[in-house]
């Protein structure tokens, strides 16, 4: 009951990496060997306390956004979550922005993924507390100069109670773009990860499903068949979303990012009179200043989530005894 927006999570940020590592056009083949790089982004979200976006870390990091653990998570906290976890994982190296207010502001985001060169002490050093704080892969990949890939996440409100349907042509339009790692939503408590639109039905993937536990093999690959959709995907009517949403986009490139805001402005803006969202080129001024989000100096590796669950079971355990 607490799972689903977490597991969707997982899901638009996984597809983000494999844009990142094996393009956009890649497709999983059963029984296929794969790259080495395939198996690295798997191993990233195993069910295990130290793997970077396990569920145990992502229910940690949402201690942080005042979710306890247990309690559902909404689109934007989970892409809070998201960003947070996105600090301490150099191999992927991505810049996580995460929209305010409705708005994208196309000045904070460049300031975000144009990262400096570092010196190699300092970049030896920052990845040596990586791998401690999360046991992650051993090189150093994301730490050279240049832009940072991008993961743009837009949390919308589309509407009060049911999503307004004014809303409805642009929010498939999105779909449409090539940047476009689908949405995050669903109806109350029960989240669904949106992949496209046929006519006025949403297509998704649906978490709600029980699978056995997987963990990494001894050579490092990974029993994959469950990490994939063995069934045909679920169809909704649009009307029935849930107004909280969350829109994902993955960038490359710069100039990724540039023909997103062209689409965005040709596709969107200029054509709807209620604006989904806005795109800004400088920052508000009445806003906080903008400071690109770094690693904090405390890291949390999930340990404290299990010995705090363990914890818990011995108490249930003793007040069941003590009740009989």
């Amino acid at each position: 009951g607490w799972g689903c927006m977490l597991r969707c999570g997982q899901m638009m940020l996984a597809q983000a990496l494999i844009c990142r590592h094996l393009g956009r056009d890649w497709q999983w083949e059963k029984h296929k060997k794969q790259p080495e790089e395939y198996h690295r982004i798997l191993r990233c979200f195993l069910d295990r306390k130290d793997c970077c976006y396990s569920i145990h870390q992502m229910a940690q990091m949402g201690v942080g956004e005042g979710k306890s653990i247990g309690e559902w998570f909404g689109p934007n906290t989970v892409a809070q979550v998201l960003k947070k976890l996105a600090l301490f994982d150099e191999w992927n190296s991505l810049a996580v922005y995460v929209s305010m207010d409705n708005t994208v502001v196309i000045e904070d985001i460049k300031k975000m993924c144009w990262c400096p060169g570092q010196s190699s002490s300092v970049a030896h050093s920052s990845a040596h507390l990586h791998r401690s704080a999360l046991g992650q892969n051993k090189n150093t990949a994301g730490l050279c100069p240049g832009w940072k890939p991008l993961l743009l996440i837009i949390p919308l409100r589309l509407g009060i109670n049911h999503i307004n349907p004014v809303y409805i042509d642009a929010f498939k339009e999105c779909f449409k773009m090539p940047q476009s790692l689908g949405a995050l939503g669903g109806k109350p408590n029960n989240a669904y990860y949106f992949i496209g639109f046929l006519g006025n039905e949403l297509i998704y993937l649906d978490p709600h499903t029980t699978q056995s536990f997987v963990d990494s093999e001894e050579n490092g690959t990974v029993d994959d068949e469950s990490f994939h959709c063995q069934q045909a995907p679920h169809r909704m009517k649009i009307m029935n979303l849930d107004p909280s949403v969350a829109l994902g986009f993955f960038c490359k490139e710069e100039c990724d990012f540039d023909n997103w805001c062209s689409l965005v402005q040709k596709e969107i803006l200029k054509q709807q009179s209620l604006r989904m969202f806005e795109l800004v080129q400088k920052h508000p001024p009445h806003w906080p200043p903008f400071i690109p989000p770094s690693k904090p100096e405390v890291t949390t590796t999930g340990a404290e989530l299990i010995e705090s669950t363990d914890k818990l079971f011995e108490l249930e355990e003793e007040f069941e005894i003590l009740s009989v």
